[in-house]
């Protein structure tokens, strides 16, 4: 179930109970006329089940509650009520098949913003990895992909793709490719840094490195990979389910092969350094193409969903 608090001018606040009322999938519908102070108007509250959210938050932006006021939305992690359970069965579909697009624009904004912490992320990120790979260790490796952000501006781009907001598109690819390139730069002197002191080696960069040599050598499994990661995180995502994330980032090489794009372009491996750059890229391919087929699939499926709902109630 999804909270509702709206403030909503008094000259729609009739209009706003209406659309409420004949929505179905809500309730605990409350309306405490002048209560609100900055803006000024009333305010209306009511529960409704995740399923017909996306519906009734459209419908109450085409009323410009939005620019005349204010909605805000919460999750509900306990509801002990008769009434909201009644309304989640009779909302059509599930709530976990649900999206809510525009929280999930708003996450993505959010997530795929170019900040100085984003960029201290992913560049700390390429740095432990850059030592997993020199030193063949593969629990680095994974621990560099956990700290990762980049799976927020590809999330931003199949959004803004689907939802077709090329401010969003544009956002989160400068925050994707200036994010990838500091940090790559920034492991680069790092590399350097750790050779001086004798901690990194052109021997150990050019071993065999059994563990770790899989991120400079893309195959189609690499792809195929990334595609399911895609899909997963994506899906972790428009359900809400944010731990699934963390899998998703421990699945694909995007951080790892950035690193040794670095670390090799530094001791002059050019050619493990181009190997790891066809991984990258392979794997933000493959993110992106499979995130914005399943938000597309998740589009079509619930629009479905809700043409055989109002078929059958107009029956």
């Amino acid at each position: 179930m999804l909270h509702l608090r709206l403030i909503t001018p008094p000259d729609k606040t009739d209009d706003v109970v209406r659309l409420i009322e004949k929505t179905v999938g809500t309730t605990h519908l409350a309306v405490l006329p002048g209560a609100a102070r900055n803006p000024a108007g009333d305010l209306v509250l009511c529960d409704v089940a995740r399923e017909a959210g996306d519906e009734l938050l459209t419908n109450l932006q085409e009323l410009g509650i939005e620019e005349s006021g204010s909605i805000a939305v919460e999750n509900i992690d306990l509801s002990l009520s008769k009434r909201a359970d009644q309304a989640e069965e009779e909302a059509p579909g599930e709530g976990a098949d649900a999206v809510l697009w525009e929280h999930l624009a708003d996450a993505t904004h959010e997530e795929s913003t170019l900040s100085v912490t984003y960029l201290a992320f992913i560049t700390l990120a390429t740095m432990i990895a850059a030592c997993g790979v020199v030193l063949d260790n593969a629990i680095l490796i994974v621990g560099a992909m956990a700290v990762g952000p980049e799976f927020g501006p590809l999330a931003g781009f199949c959004t803004a793709i689907v939802q077709r907001a090329p401010r969003l598109a544009l956002r989160s690819l400068i925050a994707l490719l200036v994010g990838f390139a500091v940090a790559m730069l920034v492991t680069v002197g790092f590399s350097y840094f750790m050779d001086s002191v004798h901690l990194f080696s052109a021997e150990q960069v050019g071993a065999e490195r059994p563990n770790t040599n899989f991120i400079y050598r893309p195959d189609w499994f690499s792809f195929v990979v990334a595609v399911l990661a895609g899909c997963a995180g994506t899906l972790s995502l428009t359900s809400a389910k944010s731990g699934a994330l963390v899998g998703v980032a421990i699945s694909v090489t995007t951080v790892p092969a950035a690193a040794n794009a670095a670390v090799a372009f530094s001791y002059a491996k050019y050619k493990q350094a181009w190997g790891s750059t066809e991984q990258l890229l392979l794997n933000l391919l493959g993110i992106i193409l499979a995130g914005t087929l399943t938000l597309l699939a998740q589009k079509w499926l619930w629009a479905k969903q809700r043409d055989r709902t109002a078929e059958a109630s107009s029956l």
